[in-house]
């Protein structure tokens, strides 16, 4: 039996939704952030070392990392879906997206999430106007130009698909997912990229998306 250990507003949401596209039969083990500090609990320790979702266990394996978890599942259970051809121009895509997501995307989108709560942190008040003033330079000259860069980059790679590898369905718009949704949530994602929104908007619409949240649980990215 496959267990996906699921904390709450986190990148395993987009395990479950995976598991519930191929239909697996799997059981969800929750998991809650501490309220305050917003980390996940010590009991996921217990999994694996690092104490960070997701995770899975499959009998004796015992899995961590989206793109490792996401490709095993899809080897192991997928049956040749959620999967370009071998050799293909799709697979290639389908590589390189699997690895961007958090290779390249996530990154300028955690460093804004840091900066944005050095500005709104409780501290000593003659540390207030350095600290926030180093945030908001460093977000304005560095990591807001970044995020944009890579916002106007996957706008323009949708253009004539409506999927990141192709005009199918892949797994690799499953990895995609969680940076894009932050990307909405809190790194500048709006109208301004139909071709981004529009693809939110449809995976947003799909069946096992919609299951994967019931079985989830709070998601505030999308709140």
């Amino acid at each position: 039996m496959i267990t996906v250990h699921h904390l709450n507003n986190s990148r395993s949401q987009r395990v479950l939704w995976l598991a519930e596209e191929l239909g697996l039969d799997y059981e969800v083990k929750r998991y809650e952030r501490d309220r305050k500090t917003m980390l996940a609990p010590a009991s996921l320790r217990q999994v694996h070392p690092l104490g960070k979702s997701p995770v899975i266990t499959d009998g004796d394996v015992t899995l961590a990392e989206s793109g490792a978890i996401i490709e095993y599942l899809v080897e192991r259970y997928g049956k040749g879906r959620l999967v370009p051809p071998q050799g293909s121009p799709e697979r290639l895509r389908y590589t390189y997206w699997m690895h961007y997501a958090e290779g390249s995307l996530m990154p300028p989108l955690l460093m804004k999430l840091v900066f944005d709560t050095i500005e709104r942190s409780k501290m000593p008040f003659f540390a207030k106007p350095v600290a926030r003033a180093i945030a908001r330079r460093a977000k304005s000259s560095f990591v807001e130009p970044r995020i944009r860069e890579h916002l106007a980059f996957m706008e323009g790679e949708l253009a004539g698909r409506d999927w990141f590898a192709g005009r199918e369905f892949t797994a690799a718009d499953v990895q995609m997912s969680f940076p894009l949704e932050a990307a909405a949530a809190r790194g500048g994602l709006g109208q301004d990229y139909p071709r981004l929104t529009a693809f939110l908007a449809r995976i947003h619409e799909r069946p096992a998306y919609k299951r994967a949240l019931a079985k989830g649980g709070e998601y505030a990215l999308l709140a």
